[in-house]
């Protein structure tokens, strides 16, 4: 016997995964865990029995529900499933299934469309922040045709506006956790930094990489990737994070000048796996350590004048834009982070949960 459980299978930005309406999974972590994992199929590398796309791009999963905090309207809980591992981590963001949020919430009747666009305020419960997410509703329905285009996904789509109010310290102590704008770790290098996503920033010549070696040539450098792995086990440490051997930050980004009209390339690790692109509070993160002063992307990175300052990260599949307000009194302080997604019902309906998962074993 199993159960169903209702769901919209949803991309949001360059990840896709199932959104649930908090009510609907069991209340009980342990419990919700393990429908989890039976929903997406893990651990199994392929997650054949499962809706899981056998990457941690498409291993993750959305908890909606209607806020009880004033001035918010949806809270917003993301779990980071891996295909090959039995772990459930609500620790981290993730800013591409943040732009699925509010469709997933228009089209499960959570809340209503205001007009031509609405615009709801998102608490990710995983870092307690807040942004106010705008898509398209005509006629009172969500839109998800249009002519913004994100690389990474084919085709176009309608834009979604994604206007992050405050991501300093999302999971760390604040925005440079180790209290420097660079340090040396480990004999390399580099800015610890969370402004959205904890991130270790460090250039990839001084790993003796280009930075522009392709995602398939990253995943196969076993060296790279042991030597990075040592370089992130010491930086969370310093982050204040602890023993991050089984966590999935911080993540790790190598930088290298520009090559397609940009502001800098990135090559970044999740932590373990080279992303396709990059993160949508990982671009927001890089770009920050772009305009500060003194951090391992000096010399590297071409950002504009001005206090509003568009930032082009480059990634293996393409672009991501950051656009970024600077403190007026404190060029160090970035006060606004702003971007655009995209995001698409695939598909609704129920997913069928196990009758030996509710029991405490998947069969």
């Amino acid at each position: 016997m199993q159960t169903p459980i209702k769901t919209c299978f949803m991309r949001g930005g360059t990840s896709r995964g199932p959104f649930f309406n908090a009510a609907d999974l069991p209340a009980d972590i342990a419990t919700r865990d393990r429908v989890l994992l039976a929903v997406m199929g893990s651990p199994d590398r392929r997650q054949i029995d499962g809706l899981g796309g056998a990457h941690p791009l498409t291993s993750k999963v959305g908890i909606v529900s209607k806020s009880a905090t004033p001035g918010v309207d949806l809270d917003f809980l993301f779990a980071q499933l891996q295909p090959d591992k039995d772990t459930v981590d609500t620790t981290p963001n993730c800013g591409n299934m943040l732009a699925a949020v509010v469709p997933f919430a228009l089209e499960a009747g959570m809340v209503q469309a205001q007009g031509e666009t609405s615009t709801f305020r998102v608490l990710t419960l995983n870092t307690d922040m807040q942004c106010d997410i705008t898509v398209p509703t005509p006629g009172g329905q969500v839109e998800y045709a249009g002519d913004a285009r994100i690389d990474g996904v084919p085709g176009s789509s309608a834009p979604i506006t994604i206007n992050f109010l405050d991501t300093a310290g999302s999971v760390c102590s604040g925005l440079l956790p180790t209290g420097q704008v660079k340090d040396v770790i480990d004999g390399i290098e580099v800015t610890c930094i969370d402004n959205g996503m904890p991130l270790v920033i460090f250039r990839a010549a001084d790993v003796g990489r280009t930075g522009y070696e392709s995602v398939a040539e990253m995943n196969a450098d076993t060296e790279l990737k042991d030597r990075i792995e040592r370089l992130r086990i010491a930086c969370g440490h310093a982050m204040g994070l602890g023993d991050v051997s089984a966590k999935n930050y911080p993540k790790m980004t190598l930088v290298a000048p520009a090559r397609d009209g940009g502001s800098l390339t990135t090559r970044s690790f999740i932590p373990h796996v080279c992303h396709d692109a990059i993160g949508v509070l990982a671009a927001v993160t890089v770009a920050t350590a772009c305009v500060l002063e003194g951090s391992v992307t000096a010399g590297i990175a071409q950002v504009p004048e001005g206090n509003v300052k568009a930032v082009s990260v480059e990634h293996p599949t393409g672009e991501f834009s950051v656009e970024l307000e600077l403190d007026p009194a404190n060029p160090q302080n970035v006060t606004r982070a702003a971007l655009l997604r995209t995001a698409r019902l695939i598909m609704r309906g129920e997913v069928m949960v196990p009758a030996a998962v509710w029991g405490g074993a998947q069969g």
